[in-house]
């Protein structure tokens, strides 16, 4: 069942970084977060219910909360049109806690790629907070881009592989995660260094002008 909210978690935050860049509606972006906020709100609700006592479960679980309160907090500023600061500073409690969620897959779970897409997105949700909270709008391109990648990296990818039962040879995937993370999103920083003006609007996912 949470390989299922991960397929739509890439889908998410793909049109988010699209929104990002200015190629589409915030309020139909808007939408599509609520759909996934949803999903990834009663997901581990679910999820816990049925784990009976079991913390290993519940632990894991849990994480899922933090990105559906992200993308409903979207949705809502979205259509509402307001300040989204606060996004952005939610965004850095989930940056920190991720990394907390980030050493628990590798070393309790011993998940490696999963220890690995916990830092892509604390590094994904800390741009967030850069861009929302702190207002820094010349990286709209740069997060636009990292978060539209992002989505198939550790979305869309990764859902596919466990659903179909290909997730296989985890250490060689979680060091592949890890150089490309390295090599790609530092790439990007020259490359995005003259920013679209006027920023675009919206956040973590999605932005609006005060997003």
């Amino acid at each position: 069942m949470s390989n299922v909210g991960l397929l739509f978690v890439g889908a998410v935050l793909f049109m988010n970084g699209l929104l990002l860049l200015g190629r589409v509606d915030a309020k139909s972006a808007a939408v599509f977060n609520l759909f996934v906020g949803g999903l990834q709100v009663l997901t581990p609700t679910y999820l816990i219910f049925t784990a009976g006592d079991d913390q290993m479960k519940i632990l894991a679980a849990s994480g899922i909360y933090l990105f559906g309160f992200t993308y409903l907090y979207v949705g809502i500023v979205l259509l509402a049109d307001i300040d989204n600061i606060c996004v952005g500073y939610y965004s850095l409690f989930v940056a920190i806690v991720a990394l907390g969620y980030s050493f628990v897959n590798f070393h309790l779970f011993k998940d490696y790629p999963f220890g690995a897409i916990w830092l892509y997105w604390a590094f994904l949700w800390f741009l967030f907070f850069l861009l929302l909270g702190l207002k820094k709008t010349e990286l709209s391109d740069y997060v636009g881009w990292v978060t539209a990648i992002e989505g198939w990296v550790t979305g869309v990818i990764p859902a596919a592989l466990l659903l179909s039962g290909y997730w296989k040879h985890t250490t060689e995937i979680a060091i592949a995660l890890g150089a490309f993370g390295l090599v790609v999103f530092a790439a990007l920083w020259p490359l995005t260094r003259n920013p679209r003006q006027p920023a675009p609007a919206g956040s973590a996912g999605g932005t609006s002008t005060t997003s």
